[in-house]
């Protein structure tokens, strides 16, 4: 098995503004056939006052049998977190999530087009 290491960054999104306004921004979907550990992600606010932002990890994982029968869904991992101007918001420090193919990690802002950054993460194939 090999591992790679990515990062993935954005410059402004989500184009559209609003938690759970249909139109989060899909950071990164994992390709078919590997597994990913996100390492960190960095959200920085580029606008001219406090934005508050939303990730959410978006899971296609089906059921697995066993004890463990059920499908993942959508889970929050930080909904309205405020960033102030000029800030930046670190999430995941020191802890590890792992996504499966076609999970993805998705984020939403309340103002559209005002957040910048920055995922890294290790595929798996």
């Amino acid at each position: 098995m090999a591992n790679v290491f990515k990062v993935v960054n954005f410059a402004a999104e989500p184009n559209t503004a609003g938690a759970n306004s249909g139109a989060a921004y899909d950071v990164y979907t994992v390709a078919s056939g590997k597994t990913a550990v996100v390492l960190g992600l960095i959200l920085a606010n580029i606008h001219t006052s406090q934005v508050t932002a939303d990730v959410r990890l978006v899971s296609t994982t089906s059921a697995r049998g066993g004890n463990n029968d059920v499908a993942n869904g959508t889970s929050v991992i930080i909904a309205g977190a405020p960033i102030p101007v000029g800030s930046s918001l670190e999430l995941m420090s020191g802890n590890k999530v792992v996504l499966e193919a076609g999970d993805k990690l998705s984020i939403d802002c309340s103002v559209a087009d005002k957040l910048s950054g920055t995922l890294s993460v290790m595929e798996i194939d």
